[in-house]
């Protein structure tokens, strides 16, 4: 049996969630959370490994409609995100639409009746409009290296971590330098008898400066609330002003550079260390990682820092590009995710018969970061050129979250009203004109070229496989909401069925007008 929904929203992350508690604002209540895990959170579901926590600050890392007083932390770990995740499903009455172990398989656009075939792992459904909300952080990116089958070990990604896994007293090699790889190394590292960081590119690493939140803090903002929307605002203040040196002045940032190597050197004593821990690009042109823990972890007696990738395993000797060899027990990899990649657009099938991943095969790019041509009413959230260098992808998300809302508006009234007679509504889509793909890419592209991200003379996963940069935003949060406040239908071309009315004495339907789709 085909379960037919307004909408089906892919994924029960933040954008998930948020696309759900914004269609029940807007009304809607015919739609449906597929979500291939057993219970929501996203991310902040998978990623359970010692250690884990957010980079930016609690009271901006969550959404506007749904503040948090009781954050414990400045800075909170996994298991409170996930917790507050669990909240908004509940208060928000999101329970009954969550589809869990649903995972989509395969998603196909139907051109004659204008909705969407979505073929998943707990049945099938068509959807006149949908949302995919996978997130870039979903799916783990593990290198392909020789010899890794010859590892008698365990071996996992930082997203899969195995808990079932005793580090204590093991030979533990950690791969990559990561958000992940920088909350791991001191996490582990008093417990085991030996770590190895296989250490390709050294990121800039700044204190991170977290407390605990005090309890006369969370009283003020339960009672005041008002006061937590005055935290909130001067967070994101701050890293309003911080933009335009990440995206026109880099030079700017060499103030930042000098306290990162002042943070550096106040817990790394040893100069040859220190050497290979100093990165030799632009700081922000990775994105710059949070800690006070990550360096006195390095200078413990018990970790070597190889300055070099991993590229071969020989059973337990794991060897690195430069020749340095070191034994394992346990091999973490946290060596990030399929971003520009992403698994979930081999699943998606649109008008020409193309998936989303062919038609993207020289890069990503969709119109206002939301909608890809030749694949009608779909919309992505956190698309291509949405993500952020230094702020809270949260307020990206909740602009992407009005953009769908007004789209849903315009296909209602292009649509029109249920006719007369047992007449039905029409059916409408809308499909990004390449034209205006291709134009908003044009001006972000130009945009990115005087940013740290392209300058600073890096490699990071903000570039695709042509260098180009496909993820990151290249202007303020503020600049992003006014582009997506209005669904602009010049961008468009108006798809439609004709509503159809009953024949007489007869259970089959016949259209009105005509029985073509047009334009």
């Amino acid at each position: 049996m085909t379960e037919h929904v307004r909408v089906a929203v892919i994924g029960s992350g933040f954008g998930g969630l948020g696309a759900a508690v914004r269609l029940r604002r807007e009304g809607i209540t015919d739609f449906v959370v597929l979500e291939r895990a057993g219970s929501v959170g996203g991310t902040w579901r998978d990623n359970s490994y010692p250690g884990c926590a957010c980079d930016v600050p609690s009271h901006l890392y969550s959404f506007s409609f749904a503040p948090n007083p009781d954050w414990p932390r400045t800075f909170s770990g996994q298991e409170h995100i996930r917790a507050y995740l669990e909240h908004v499903a509940d208060s928000f009455g999101l329970r009954p639409h969550l589809r869990f172990d649903t995972e989509v398989l395969r998603t196909t656009w139907d051109a004659q009746e204008l909705c969407w075939d979505i073929e998943t792992t707990g049945g099938r459904y068509r959807a006149d409009v949908v949302v995919s909300a996978t997130g870039p952080l979903s799916d783990p990116k593990v290198p392909q290296i020789p010899g890794l089958d010859t590892f008698p070990g365990k071996v996992f990604h930082s997203a899969r971590w195995d808990h079932e896994a005793d580090l204590t007293g093991q030979r533990v090699a950690v791969v990559g330098t990561g958000a992940s790889a920088i909350q791991i190394v001191p996490a582990v590292q008093p417990d085991v008898s030996r770590l190895t960081l296989f250490q390709r590119t050294p990121p800039w690493v700044m204190p991170r400066v977290d407390r605990a939140v005090s309890g006369a803090e969370r009283a003020l903002h339960r009672a005041l609330p008002a006061t937590a929307r005055m935290r909130r605002g001067l967070l994101w203040g701050i890293r309003e002003l911080q933009v335009q040196a990440f995206t026109k002045h880099p030079n700017q940032l060499g103030l930042v550079e000098r306290l990162a190597k002042q943070n550096m050197a106040r817990a790394i004593k040893d100069p040859a260390l220190r050497a290979r821990l100093t990165p030799d690009y632009r700081i922000g042109c990775k994105r710059i990682l949070l800690s006070s823990t990550y360096y006195p972890a390095l200078a413990q007696p018990n970790v070597d820092v190889v300055a070099s990738g991993l590229s071969e395993v020989r059973g337990s000797t794991l060897v690195a590009a430069d020749g340095t060899e070191a034994e394992a027990d346990v091999i973490v990899f946290g060596t990030g995710f399929h971003v520009t990649d992403m698994p979930i657009a081999e699943r998606v099938v649109g008008a020409d018969g193309r998936t989303l991943a062919e038609s993207w095969k020289d890069g990503m790019e969709a119109l206002r970061g939301a909608s890809a041509a030749g694949f009608p009413n779909w919309m992505t959230i956190i698309g291509p050129n949405t993500g952020l260098g230094n702020s809270s992808m949260i307020l990206m998300i909740e602009s992407q979250l009005a953009y769908m809302a007004d789209y849903l508006r315009r296909l209602d009234l292009l649509a029109g009203p249920p006719g007369p007679g047992g007449t039905g509504r029409g059916r409408a889509a809308l499909d990004a004109r390449p034209s205006a793909v291709h134009a908003w890419n044009r001006r972000v592209q130009e945009r990115m070229k005087r940013t740290v991200w392209n300058t600073g003379g890096c490699t990071s996963w903000y570039l695709d496989a042509n260098g180009r940069n496909t993820t990151v935003w290249p202007g303020t949060t503020a600049e992003f909401r006014r582009a997506t406040r209005r669904v602009d239908l010049a961008e468009y071309e108006v798809l439609r069925v004709p509503r159809v009315r009953p024949a007489v004495g007869a259970d089959a339907q016949e259209p009105v007008g005509g029985n073509e789709v047009t334009a």
